[in-house]
């Protein structure tokens, strides 16, 4: 049984789309997304409204959770990698966590058969 891992990608709402579309391309469907606020390095934005000067302190994201197999990780990653670069601040994390059970609640089935 191989071992199963949760990929966290936060990144642009913009880019959401093509890593859909590319992900789908590989066969990879099953995935979460939410929308979340966050900010890192580049600790925010000031923008202009109305002639003010507003610091936005949290900016919003999404947040992508794929389920794989070990076997799929360095696939998912890449990919994730290669439609989400930009090269700018705010391109997102890709975090990886090890995953000690998945369990499907309508059929019972464990482990990678539940992914």
């Amino acid at each position: 049984m191989e071992n199963i891992y949760k990929l966290e990608i936060i990144t642009r709402s913009e880019k959401l789309n093509v890593l859909k579309e590319s992900l789908y391309a590989k066969g990879i469907k099953g995935m979460s997304v939410s929308n979340v606020m966050g900010a890192g390095n580049q600790k925010g934005k000031v923008e202009i409204y109305r002639g003010s000067e507003t610091t936005i302190d949290l900016i919003p994201k999404v947040k992508i959770e794929i389920l794989a197999k070990e076997s799929m990780l360095n696939l998912i990653i890449e990919i994730s990698k290669k439609c989400l670069n930009t090269g700018n601040m705010g391109d997102g994390k890709i975090i990886v966590l090890p995953v000690l059970n998945v369990i499907r609640i309508r059929t019972g089935e464990e482990g990678e058969d539940a992914i």
